[in-house]
């Protein structure tokens, strides 16, 4: 007997309804390992979930993304729950994740990895936004379990240590899938209810890396980073660490270190004053004292030896200068009287008088003028000749001019 045939919908629709009818495909678990994970433009996440011999396609959608507490890479292996659906058109079928978790110490260290590279990028962690932790708080707030030995542990040593301030408990889950959203709602309502809190301490007591998780979700990060109020984060042990410690303002090694940041020992404080105080009035005593010496040492009497002292000196020294000048005008005298005897002799030696001591005469024409050429004479001329005691009246026979230098023949010639 003939089969009728259906058309490809047909075929597919019913098998949907029969993906679909089936409770064991309707919810099942599914372990692998994600491949080919890609984000879409409308918020929507496809990847692969793989083993050594199959392989199925997944689908996690926008809204479903905000329950998923970890940040999802290639390689990481994952349970995936959701439901089977066959998608019509493409005759093609996948699995809708609803919830994913991650089991095992090497895809969580994957998962924190990853968003811890991601919220760097961002800038979460640079120090430029790390505010400071106040000196003197009045008001600290502690978000923590209220069941835990972490909040115990942290309002005894805030007590013991400054019973003046005063403490908030904040209680939350810190363990568990829904942890995450209430320690962030915790630090974003202590900033909006209580905003005269100085500093929130946020953490908890040492355990599990899937224990600490909730301080490794995106949206504690972004809580902290947002917060008005300086955040000490105080998670696990020293040697735990979290997201929530990157993106702190002040990362604390354990609960107990935490309250020791959060506010100063008092105890200490007023030993730290007592010793200020003791160097001050010693330092004072000491000023007092050196004043006290200072004025006595200027009694009447001292000042009295001090100026005549003083006038001596004074006086001394004026008496040197006294020398010194007289000294300096002496010698400067003996200079000067040099220097004019020996500007006398150069002057004598000019003299026309003492010249004409020597044999000397000066030749004045008819006119009484000096003259010093034969040019101004000629045959017959008069001519005075004065000499050192008198004068001589002349005249000339004849003329000879003779240059000095040559000799007498050549003068002839």
């Amino acid at each position: 007997m003939a089969i009728k045939p259906v058309r490809v919908s047909q075929l597919n629709s019913y098998i949907k309804r029969v993906l679909q009818s089936d409770p064991l495909l309707g919810n099942v678990s599914v372990v692998g390992e994600i491949s080919n994970l890609k984000y879409h433009g409308s918020g929507h996440i496809y990847f692969t979930l793989k083993d050594e011999t199959s392989k199925i396609s997944c689908f996690l959608p926008a809204d479903a993304i905000k329950n998923i507490r970890y940040e999802l890479s290639d390689g990481m292996e994952i349970i995936a729950v959701g439901y089977i659906y066959l998608y019509e058109r493409g005759g093609s079928y996948s699995l809708n994740v609803r919830d994913i978790t991650i089991e095992g110490f090497g895809n969580l260290s994957a998962a924190f990895d990853k968003l811890k590279e991601k919220l760097a990028k961002e800038g979460l962690f640079d120090e430029k936004y790390k505010k400071p932790i106040p000196l003197f708080p009045r008001k600290v707030a502690v978000i923590t379990s209220e069941t835990g030995a972490a909040v115990r542990d942290i309002v005894k040593i805030i007590k013991n240590r400054n019973n003046i301030v005063d403490v908030l408990i904040y209680p939350c889950l810190v363990q568990g899938p829904g942890a995450a959203a209430e320690i962030s709602d915790a630090i974003n309502s202590v900033n909006q209810l209580f905003p005269e809190v100085d500093t929130i301490i946020v953490g908890r007591g040492g355990g599990s890396m899937e224990e600490l998780w909730a301080f490794n979700e995106e949206i504690v990060a972004r809580s902290i980073f947002v917060s008005k109020i300086p955040v000490i984060s105080a998670v696990g042990h020293e040697t735990d660490f979290t997201i929530s410690d990157f993106v702190a303002d002040k990362r604390a090694e354990t609960p107990t270190a935490a309250a020791q940041i959060a506010v100063p020992d008092i105890k200490a404080l007023k030993e730290y004053i007592e010793n200020e105080k003791d160097d001050l009035i010693h330092t004072i005593k000491r000023l007092v004292k050196y004043m006290e010496l200072k004025v006595a040492g200027h009694s009447i009497e001292i000042l009295t030896t001090n100026l005549n002292q003083r006038l001596s000196y004074y006086a001394m020294k004026t008496d040197n200068l006294d020398k010194e000048l007289n000294n300096a005008l002496v010698y400067r005298f003996g200079e000067w009287t040099a220097c004019i005897e020996k500007y006398k002799i150069e002057i004598d030696s000019m003299n026309p008088a003492n010249i004409m001591k020597r044999g000397y005469a000066a030749i004045l024409d008819d006119q009484r003028i000096l003259s010093g050429s034969v040019n101004r004479f000629g045959a017959g001329n008069s001519l005075t000749a004065v000499m050192n005691d008198g004068e001589i009246d002349c005249k000339v026979a004849s003329i000879r001019r003779i240059e000095y230098g040559k000799s007498k023949k050549e003068n002839e010639l």
